[in-house]
């Protein structure tokens, strides 16, 4: 994989020292902005990449196959379509688009020319995850589950004072269910599919939602999707059968350590120590199936991102959150 990364933002400082060292991939260059290219040549310089340029053009002119778009939300269809326009397989940091509309756009244009799009999302990469699937049989049929992924943000306490910073900010597709809720979301539609109702209740400041509660309606049982920015607690995982359940120790983007409880008293407990970073295990998987040119593997993938932001987008909606490419052309993106 000849790989160009768009974005010079934290997610890119967390995850770089770790992909410069995974096998089968070159990183080419870095695109940033005229006002973060000297911060962008730095990061170039510490980690032996060939080019920082500021113009998405470079980037392309480097002879990348793929591109990893890391950049605020509002921006991640634009970049998406001029990189699946231009024949380059896309992992897209998540939310993969602002709306459903969006999503599905990209969705069919990449499978239009058989390129790759992945959304960028940890949670079913997850050593952890695939565990819990396989133990999902052993608890009996499913009833409640619970997801809670609470953590009081950095920036909300500006927010407060007056400064919308774009994780808070409706005209850059913000908010806590298109951040923290949606690892919750992909937690829930990677185990269980799409639900057939959603309802959701927001605490909303300034237009957008700080905090909620997602309940979905499964057939036979419920599930709430909690996530919060303003306030914090310790995270809760919780899947609940007739002959027992399961139960995570970190948030849906980390899961940790799982244990299994069964009616009859029996406990066990799985705990993934393979890597430090829980970026690895989805970029080990990018970079082999790309390698592999294994299409169904990304569009079943894509699948659950579009359930995922169709839920987003109904829930986002009934709660009067309206972001501008709503709002475009009378709705037509929506």
């Amino acid at each position: 994989m000849k790989l160009g990364i768009v974005g010079s933002g934290k997610i890119v400082k967390e995850f770089l020292p770790s992909l410069v060292t995974l096998p089968d991939i070159e990183v080419r260059g870095i695109c940033g902005t005229p006002r973060s290219i000297d911060k962008v040549r730095q990061m170039c310089f510490q980690y032996q990449l060939p080019c920082a340029v500021k113009e998405f053009e470079e980037l392309l002119a480097l002879g990348i196959d793929t591109v990893y778009i890391a950049v605020p939300n509002f921006l991640h269809y634009s970049y998406c379509d001029r990189a699946l326009k231009s024949g380059l397989n896309v992992i897209v940091e998540k939310p993969i688009a602002s709306n459903r509309k969006e999503t599905n756009t990209l969705a069919e244009l990449a499978k239009k020319n058989k390129l790759f799009l992945y959304e960028a999302v940890t949670t079913t990469y997850l050593s952890s995850f695939r565990k819990i699937q396989e133990w999902l049989p052993q608890i009996g049929t499913i009833k409640i589950v619970l997801c809670n992924y609470s953590q009081y943000s950095s920036r909300y306490d500006a927010f407060r004072q007056g400064e919308i910073m774009p994780v808070f900010d409706s005209e850059k597709s913000g908010g806590a269910l298109m951040d923290l809720n949606l690892y919750n979301l992909h937690f829930a539609v990677g185990l269980f599919g799409m639900p057939n109702d959603v309802q959701y209740f927001a605490n909303v400041e300034r237009g957008i939602d700080t905090s909620g509660i997602l309940t979905m309606q499964y057939p036979g049982f419920q599930a709430v999707c909690i996530a919060a920015k303003d306030c914090e607690s310790e995270p809760c995982y919780m899947i609940q059968g007739t002959g027992g359940y399961i139960k995570a120790n970190r948030p849906s983007n980390q899961i940790g350590a799982v244990t299994i409880h069964r009616n009859d008293g029996t406990e066990k407990t799985f705990e993934n120590l393979e890597w430090k970073n829980r970026m690895v295990p989805e970029f080990k998987t990018f970079i082999e199936k790309i390698r592999l040119g294994d299409l169904e593997h990304c569009y079943s993938k894509l699948d659950e991102s579009i359930a995922v932001s169709e839920i987003q987008t109904k829930a986002r909606l009934q709660a009067g959150i309206v972001f501008p490419v709503d709002r475009f052309e009378g709705q037509d993106r929506l």
